[in-house]
């Protein structure tokens, strides 16, 4: 009966597992037991059964539960070498390659051996030929995997053993991202889907878990996938050697997404201020569309400082963060006579909103507003970068869209700004503004419209003020308001076009302006004070102006051929001659006038104060010219096989203009102003203008009515130029025959890649680490006399000749770049020279350092107003960055 047990065993077994051996196994040995005829004999069954009444049979229910089936799910195994089913062990042996797959559960390893009666399963790992252990076990249930040296799973308890095992977890900290996050344990006990225990542990976000270049060794520890591990006693290893930077019990989150927490802060000391805790508080996811970081600085002196950041979004429609600072500034100590308190502050807010969310609606906010000093006063590092901000300057707006005809746009925006040298602020609060679409009245709205008639057309538009200019010391009080000016500009422009003998452009043009005002002005002279006193009015007024014109314009082409056999085949030059003609009356009934001492009547307008200019007393009548040049050639192209000629663009813009003025009693011409720009220089653009003055000027610097030609000069006299081009260059440019591979330039077979190798030692190994990967690659060599590089340039130059002064009042040279010396070691610059004032302008080098899990930097300013030097290391990985080491200087600050 033993042998038919095991024998029933076996074929369920091969019924209940539907698979294929992949490999020949040990053949089956009958047994030796000889078939007898069973003495028993069963009874008949009684003739009347079927007469008899059914009895119920009181043991039906047998006591004895059943013990349910050993495999609940169909299980699928293969191996390279050999696959051996013991029926005496009751298990499975897979050798090499060896793969099962049952219910949620992958498993593969060099040999598995499977207890199919206790549901029970064992992997490992094989040795080469050369004895080295390969195929580390891989276990995978549901989302977790495991990669360990082996492990030992029961499938009915969901329980394991793991050793010696290495796992990955996605994890991130709140608006920081997501970073994987890796770690070995020497014993892992897996209690269930949920919980895993932990024995002598690494943590670390390095690329290499069996060698990590860090880790945070932990002895004991509850591990709980896509949530968090509790640690007991922790603390940091570097290169495999122990740092005191410890815990008695450490927490690690590791879900995905927003998480509250601490944000860890920044140690250091101040030379003025003393010791200090910077960036240290508290992270808030508030909602799924906005979170909240409150972070702080202290310092013993008791300056202190806090800033609140919140970023805010929500999907198709609105994005945008808010972000406020302040800080309380503490100079010295009480009781001495250089103490003293000060305080800044700074507001920033961003906001934009979708376009698909409302395509007639939009707002949309800007604000940068704050204490001037803010940036540089400011106790915090992250500051650093906006020390030379001049102006800050915000607009709140919102924008409405009537489509219907004839459609109308208007908005309604809330706009500042700042000057932080003079401390001026200049608001609107608000201004409105609305416009219509162009109408032709003479036409169809779908129609060609053709001639002077049908093209006539008119528009309409208001643009409305509240507008204040007030400091810093009074901002946010009510004497802000003292000078407000109100007022509104009511537009209608009226224009038509036609040909003129075919090749000239004819325009005629009208514009008639009504302005309103809520404040005018009344001036009178006092006899008694000798004195002329101006009163401020309230109340609405208004005054209209209008203008009209005309302009005649055309296009000229000249090509010069030189012939397809030439270099420069053709060049063709383009001309656009424009005159226009403008005239607009005097408004003398907008004027008043009063008496002043001498008994002269003085004239002046009520409207002098108005935000949208002042009615003319002189009657404007004037006649502007223009030429616009541009020039181009055609250029054999190098490529043999391009079929047409290359254009090489010499002047994109040439433009001359000037004007007469008939209504000058004197000094009728206008100064030439010339502008230009070009890019004979591929990817270098330059721009240039200057102002020629055909009039000479006195010994006082005046001009007078005597042409410069007549008075013993030149036609035109010079009176300011200004040229300014920037571009950016990069190490690329200068290779030939496309970019090369690392190493590849000047290789010499005596000393391999670096020609300055001596005695076969290569100099970049003294300085550079060289670091291997797996396959034993160079991952960060020494590159040898070709550095990737890049820079960008911008070279700006004026000159002023109005006196006959000669000034070169602005002549500098901004510039930055990067140097790459290996490919994690890269430097950077940041810096300008002033040719008038013989000085470099704000200098700066920073210096990065790729160090694999860690990330180094170096930030220094070596002269100047802000000189100071600032270095950072800490862990790249944004779960454990607050594992970090800072250090810098304070530079002398005046605070106000």
């Amino acid at each position: 009966m033993q042998s038919n047990k095991h024998l029933f065993v076996f074929l369920f077994a091969l019924i209940g597992i539907h698979t294929t051996f992949l490999a020949q196994e040990d053949p089956i040995t009958p047994l030796p037991i000889k078939a007898v005829q069973d003495s028993i004999t069963a009874p008949l069954l009684p003739a009347n059964i079927l007469n008899d009444s059914i009895r119920v049979d009181t043991a039906a229910t047998d006591s004895v539960q059943k013990q349910p089936s050993f495999l609940t799910d169909q299980i699928k195994y293969r191996a390279k070498d050999y696959v051996k089913l013991s029926q005496s062990e009751n298990k499975i042996y897979l050798y090499n390659e060896a793969e099962i797959y049952y219910q949620d559960t992958e498993l593969k390893a060099g040999i598995i051996v499977m207890d199919y009666v206790k549901n029970e399963v064992y992997a490992g790992r094989i040795k080469d030929s050369t004895g080295t252990y390969t195929q580390l076990p891989y276990f995978k249930q549901g989302d977790n995997e495991v990669r360990p040296d082996s492990i030992r799973f029961n499938f009915d308890t969901q329980k394991a053993l793991i050793w010696n095992s290495r796992s990955e977890q996605q994890a991130g900290l709140g608006q920081l991202g997501s970073d994987a996050m890796k770690f070995y344990a020497e014993v892992t006990k897996k209690e269930n889907d949920s919980v895993y225990f932990l024995s002598e542990a690494k943590l670390t976000t390095s690329k290499d878990t069996v060698d990590p270049d860090y880790y945070i060794r932990i002895r004991r520890a509850k591990f709980v996938p896509k949530k968090k591990i509790i640690a007991g006693f922790s603390n940091m290893y570097i290169v495999d050697v122990p740092t005191p930077i410890a815990l008695p019990f450490a927490y690690f989150p590791l879900t995905v997404g927003r998480t509250a927490g601490l944000i860890f802060p920044t140690f250091g000391n101040d030379p003025q201020r003393g010791y200090f805790i910077q960036n240290g508080g508290y992270y808030l996811p508030i909602s799924e569309y906005i979170d909240l970081s409150v972070t702080g600085d202290f310092y013993t002196n008791g300056s202190y400082g806090f800033r609140g950041a919140s970023i805010y979004t929500k999907r198709y429609k609105f994005r945008g963060n808010i972000n406020f600072s302040f800080e309380n500034l503490i100079q010295s100590q009480k009781g001495f006579d250089d103490f003293s308190r000060s305080s800044n502050y700074n507001i920033q807010i961003r906001h934009t909103q979708d376009p698909k969310s409302n395509p007639n609606s939009r707002f949309s906010a800007s604000v940068n507003l704050g204490s001037s000093q803010f940036f540089s006063n400011s106790l915090n590092q992250n500051n650093r970068n906006d020390v030379q901000t001049n102006t800050f300057a915000s607009s709140i707006s919102y924008a409405k869209t009537f489509p219907a005809y004839p459609s109308v746009n208007a908005s309604m925006t809330l706009t500042h700004t700042q000057n932080s040298r003079t401390e001026q602020i200049t608001m609107s609060l608000p201004t409105f503004q609305a416009s219509m679409e162009r109408i032709f009245p003479f036409a169809e709205r779908d129609g060609i419209k053709k001639g002077i008639i049908q093209n006539v057309n008119f528009q309409y538009d208001v643009n409305a003020q509240n507008t204040l200019t007030t400091d810093e010391e009074n901002f946010f009080t009510s004497a802000m308001f003292d000078d407000a000016r109100i007022g509104a500009r009511h537009r209608i422009p009226l224009a038509t076009n036609f040909k003129l003998a075919k090749y000239l452009s004819v325009s005629l043009n009208g514009n008639y302006e009504d302005v309103w005002t809520l404040e005018t002005i009344q001036r009178r002279f006092d006899a008694d004070q000798q004195e002329v006193v101006t009163d401020t009015i309230s109340g609405f007024d208004r005054f209209n102006r209008y203008s009209m014109g005309a302009s005649i314009g055309t296009v000229l082409y000249g090509t010069f051929n030189f012939g397809e056999d030439k270099k420069i085949q053709a060049i063709r030059h383009v001309m656009r001659p424009s005159i226009s003609y403008s005239y607009a009356p005097s408004f003398e009934q907008f004027f008043d006038s009063y008496i002043d001492g001498d008994g002269e009547e003085v004239q002046f307008t009520p409207f002098e104060t108005s935000l949208y200019g002042r009615p003319s007393l002189n009657r404007s009548n004037s006649l502007n010219f223009s030429l616009q040049n541009t020039l181009e050639a055609k250029v054999r192209d190098k490529d043999s096989t391009a079929i047409e000629p290359r254009k090489v663009s010499i002047l994109s813009n040439l433009t001359f203009s000037a004007g007469y003025n008939f209504e000058a009693d004197s000094l009728k011409l206008s100064p030439i102003n010339m502008n230009g720009a070009t890019e004979i220089i591929r990817n270098v653009p330059i721009n240039f203008a200057a102002t020629f003055d055909p009039y000479a000027i006195d010994n006082n610097g005046r001009r007078i009515n005597t042409f410069n030609i007549n008075n013993g000069g030149g036609l035109l006299r010079l009176t300011s130029a200004r040229i300014n081009t920037g571009f950016s260059i990069n190490s690329e440019m200068f290779k030939k025959g496309g970019r090369k591979t690392l190493g590849e330039e000047n290789q010499d077979p005596q000393y391999g890649d670096n020609p300055f190798a001596l005695d076969g030692v290569q100099t970049g190994e003294t300085f550079f680490r060289r670091e291997e990967n797996d396959d034993g690659d160079v991952e960060n060599p020494a590159f040898t006399n070709k550095l990737p590089w890049d820079m960008r340039l911008t070279y700006v130059a004026t000159y002023n000749n109005n006196n006959r002064q000669r000034e070169i009042t602005n002549h500098s040279l901004m510039f930055s770049g990067n140097v790459k010396l290996t490919p994690k070691w890269e430097v950077g610059f940041n810096s300008g020279y002033d040719f008038r004032n013989k000085g470099f302008t704000d200098t700066r080098f920073n210096f990065n350092r790729d160090l694999d899990s860690f990330r180094l930097s170096f930030d220094w300013t070596p002269f100047g107003q802000f000189e100071r030097w600032y270095f950072f290391i800490g862990i790249k990985s944004s779960i454990l960055s607050d594992l970090k080491w800072e250090n810098r200087s304070q530079p002398f600050r005046s605070v106000r």
